[in-house]
């Protein structure tokens, strides 16, 4: 397993443990942003889509947070940039 695979792998297993979600996809897409000066740090960039029963009756901004919090030390020097798509299962069925 390479280390952005390993990466992804310490994310989504944080994010489980935090949210135990529904959907917990995590993609690397630290490639699209070569030659990005906050991938010269060694940081990734990932989008990640959640659905969790701990979103509901949230907005975006404090979901967001929550997803932040979450990973707050990764954020350091492990990962640059974060999309972020939280929804409550409510919203995912739509």
């Amino acid at each position: 397993m390479s280390a952005a695979d390993t990466r992804v792998e310490r994310i989504r297993a944080r994010l489980v443990a935090t949210f135990s979600p529904s959907t917990c996809l995590v993609e690397d897409e630290s490639a699209l942003h070569a030659g990005h000066a906050g991938a010269a740090s060694g940081g990734g960039h990932y989008r990640i889509r959640l659905v969790s029963d701990l979103f509901e009756g949230k907005n975006r901004l404090n979901r967001h947070r929550l997803v932040y919090d979450c990973l707050s030390d990764l954020m350091q020097q492990e990962i640059h940039a974060l999309a972020i798509v939280a929804l409550s299962p409510s919203e995912a069925t739509n």
